[in-house]
């Protein structure tokens, strides 16, 4: 465990563990990817994430 904090897709439970304690299912970190000036996938990752 890291000590960041992470969110269950499922239920929108937050919690630090690696998975809910609520469904038993997997947990995600909310936070964004780092920002990188010199990422040369950016324009490839909005275009996927916008389509979603």
């Amino acid at each position: 465990m890291k000590g960041r904090i992470r969110v269950c897709k499922s239920d929108g439970t937050y919690t630090l563990s690696d998975t809910c304690p609520v469904c038993r299912g997997p947990t995600v970190t909310p936070h964004p990817a780092r920002f990188s000036p010199e990422d040369r996938y950016a324009l490839y990752r909005r275009k996927s994430s916008s389509q979603s």
